[in-house]
């Protein structure tokens, strides 16, 4: 796999935001048609930063970054992107489907979705498995229902490209195992590129190894090591995922000295 035509390509790229010590420095990546990769790093290292700069929502101070031969914002159309916290107001009185044909807006979408549109939607929860959902209210699902419904959402677009920043934050183990053979499925038709802490993403089926913090190490997933990992966090590192109401084990580690 990885032997098509680049997907991603970035070169000596560097970004800082207003002048402050830069986030990313020379970065250098290349990501080819058939491969997928997971990014990982310590918080603050550039991970979601540098997801924005594929996306085209950052420019970079110096270097290059081209998805499908294209600069960022021409690309667009053909990247599907699930953030890391979804902007809805859970009280808001949206239905699985409003959610989902989010993915459909562009220029031209003004006043009202077509046909098309609400087929690719309906086609996009199909192929999650969760097309029952369509007419639930989207504040009354599960974490890993709503998951699911975002990555529906960024499938809408029919995107080349996928990009999913720490897509199982906040979901049970339970369904965290569901939402992996998802995410297997999904790499088998696409170039899928995750943000995370959880290093189980490393050994189901990524090729690439994307070590992030400050600059960008690229490893191939079956030569990972444990001595890989602790150079990139800059300690002995046992475990890596977390959720939103502790520390990285890193810091952890460092409050112990």
């Amino acid at each position: 796999m990885g032997s098509g035509e680049p997907i991603i390509e970035i070169k000596e790229l560097n970004f800082s935001y207003r002048s402050t010590e830069p986030v990313l420095e020379q970065v250098s990546l290349t990501v080819r048609a058939g491969q997928s990769g997971c990014i990982v790093g310590p918080n603050g290292g550039g991970k979601s930063t540098l997801l924005k700069l594929m996306l085209g929502l950052l420019t970079p101070d110096s270097g290059t970054i081209r998805i499908f031969g294209k600069d960022p914002v021409s690309a667009r159309r053909s990247i599907g992107y699930m953030p890391q916290y979804h902007q809805l107001d859970a009280a808001f009185p949206a239905s699985v489907m409003d959610v989902v044909l989010m993915g459909r807006i562009t220029p031209r979408t003004v006043f009202a979705y077509r046909k098309s549109d609400r087929t690719a939607a309906l086609d996009a929860l199909a192929e999650l498995g969760i097309a029952e959902l369509a007419a639930k209210s989207f504040a009354g699902l599960s974490g890993g229902q709503r998951q699911r419904v975002l990555i529906a959402r960024a499938l809408a677009g029919e995107p080349q490209l996928l990009l999913l920043d720490e897509p199982t934050a906040n979901i049970d183990p339970g369904a965290e195992e569901q939402f992996y053979a998802t995410l297997d499925e999904l790499r088998k038709k696409m170039t899928v590129i995750t943000v995370s802490h959880d290093l189980g993403f490393v050994n189901r089926q990524t090729d690439l190894v994307i070590c992030v913090n400050r600059q960008v190490n690229l490893h191939q997933a079956a030569d990972f090591s444990p001595q890989a990992i602790d150079e990139v966090y800059h300690h002995h590192v046992g475990m890596i995922k977390h959720d939103h109401s502790c520390f990285c084990c890193c810091h952890h580690e460092e409050m112990a000295q």
